[in-house]
């Protein structure tokens, strides 16, 4: 994508969704760090509907804790890898309350201390917990990236490096909401969704699918 291409790329994004959020359900930043924690592989309709019973009777780390791992996995059993989820959300609570008190640290360095946190949940975390500009590249990002052009990669961190480097200050801190949900919708895995996407035209993907596409 040509780098004049990316500001009306972004404003486009911004103009159709001017607040773009999270999917995930949450009502703390403890909640929001367990949430993503146990999106991995996994719909966030899917954690959304384990959450929504899970979070009400443990939606801190010493409730968390006071739960146990048995309870905990019965309430999130309809997600994937759901027994190593557990054990790495017990973990993390447990760090929580020991060394910090019971919060979610602020740093990406102590978020990735935690048991079961990588790179992308940290950005998340982050990003939509304490408003830095991270770039937090799942599937949906790096395929938008490479498929517009937007940020090639052949790796997420590669990915998230040249957005930080490509994406404009004034977009940084929803593009990752932006370029998710656009992912999710529009631009999506199989057959593009060319023919109603609003930024095709900036879009280095050929051909764009036409609308007969749509029952392929």
């Amino acid at each position: 994508m040509k780098r004049e291409s990316i500001e009306p790329f972004f404003a486009t994004l911004q103009a159709a969704n001017p607040q773009p959020v999270t999917e995930l359900e949450y009502t703390s930043v403890f909640e929001l760090l367990a949430a993503v924690l146990l999106s991995a592989q996994a719909t966030d309709v899917g954690v959304n509907k384990a959450t929504r019973r899970l979070f009400p009777v443990a939606g801190t780390p010493q409730a968390m804790l006071a739960l146990g791992l048995e309870r905990l996995e019965g309430y999130i059993r309809t997600i994937g890898l759901y027994r190593t989820k557990a054990r790495n959300l017990m973990e993390t609570c447990r760090l929580l309350v020991e060394r910090h008190g019971g919060r979610v640290p602020r740093t990406r360095e102590e978020l990735e201390a935690l048991p079961g946190v990588g790179r992308k949940t940290a950005n998340v975390v982050l990003n939509v917990a304490f408003g830095e500009p991270t770039m937090a590249v799942d599937t949906h990002i790096f395929r938008v990236s490479n498929r517009t052009g937007l940020a090639p990669g052949k790796n997420p961190l590669e990915v998230e490096l040249e957005l930080i480097r490509r994406v404009p200050p004034a977009y940084a801190v929803n593009a990752h909401h932006w370029l998710i949900l656009h992912g999710r919708y529009v631009c999506v895995a199989r057959t593009p969704r060319c023919w109603e996407c609003a930024v095709a035209r900036w879009c280095d993907y050929q051909p764009k699918t036409p609308p007969s596409g749509a029952g392929r």
